[in-house]
């Protein structure tokens, strides 16, 4: 057991420890875990600076430096994260959700709000790849209208995204399905029935998931990330699957890696059925969504 500090001094230790690690903001790190080890705001670690922590505490928290030194997500410690101004639960075994993510997600709701669907009383949205339900549950929570069909292969994923759905009171307006990409919804009388089909799907090539950062490589589900060996498998297939249940005028709306800008949009022209095909960008200026719109001839 260590000796007690004050808090000012604990904050200090564990930053000098993670920056002997591979990360990219130590100090934010180390801030976030303090609050977590104590039980605290980020208010308290400023204002109650000179307080003494117990052995106890400084142990816990010392533990916890360590284990994120490692390089263990830091998401999985702390068992939350923030998106979209929402906060998550999330555990080992769910894909951490991303600020990158939040374009694809700010992407369609911009759509809808500029009327694309404003002849509809109840807008149809399919999520492809739940995870935590980040996705599923921002659009559910902003699109008021919106009842999202979530489907995840993943039975781990689910249950994280059911009681984040819980937590957000939110069950009314969303169904979760297990199964792969959209072969759950064929029981469900929805052909040709789906205004919005949206999807982040593992879109890492195979070959490159052991060069990502360990706190991905390592820890976080290979499933949720291994796109194949180009990358591009799942889209692929879900561009094909897409036609059976988007209806006429639905929109189709991809997370993409930086890279894959042209390639997935030149999968959409592919399909012939797909028109209004966009590139957004990123606050970084990468390519990071693609949305069609799909019209049947």
């Amino acid at each position: 057991m260590v000796k007690a500090m004050t808090v000012e001094q604990l904050l200090k230790k564990g930053i000098e420890i993670l920056q002997e690690g591979d990360l990219s903001n130590p100090f934010l790190d180390a801030q976030l875990l303090l609050c977590y080890a104590l039980n605290v705001d980020k208010i308290y670690i400023y204002t109650q600076k000179d307080r003494q922590v117990n052995e106890e505490n400084v142990d816990n928290f010392l533990r916890l430096v360590d284990k994120r030194k490692s390089g263990y997500p830091l998401q999985y410690i702390i068992r939350k994260q923030e998106f979209m101004g929402l906060d998550f639960f999330v555990k080992e075994g769910v894909l951490v959700p991303r600020p990158d993510t939040e374009i694809l997600v700010e992407t369609v709701i911009n759509i809808v709000e500029k009327g694309q669907f404003k002849d509809k009383d109840e807008l149809k949205i399919v999520d492809i790849g739940a995870g935590s339900g980040a996705i599923t549950l921002s659009l559910a929570h902003y699109i008021k209208n919106a009842f999202v069909y979530s489907v995840d292969i993943s039975e781990e994923a689910l249950k994280v995204a059911k009681k984040n759905c819980d937590n957000m009171n939110l069950q009314d307006r969303v169904k979760f399905l297990q199964g792969d990409l959209l072969n759950p919804l064929k029981e469900y009388n929805l052909l040709k029935n789906i205004d919005i089909i949206v999807s982040n799907p593992p879109y890492i090539p195979s070959k490159d998931i052991e060069d990502l950062q360990t706190e991905v490589s390592k820890y976080e589900p290979r499933l949720a990330l291994d796109g194949g060996e180009d990358g591009l498998k799942y889209y692929r297939r879900i561009i094909e699957q897409s036609t059976d249940y988007l209806v006429d005028g639905g929109l189709l709306a991809f997370e993409i890696g930086y890279d894959q800008g042209k390639e997935v949009s030149e999968l959409l022209r592919q399909n012939k059925n797909f028109e209004d095909i966009r590139v957004i960008k990123d606050l970084a200026g990468h390519d990071r969504v693609v949305v069609g719109k799909i019209i049947y001839n």
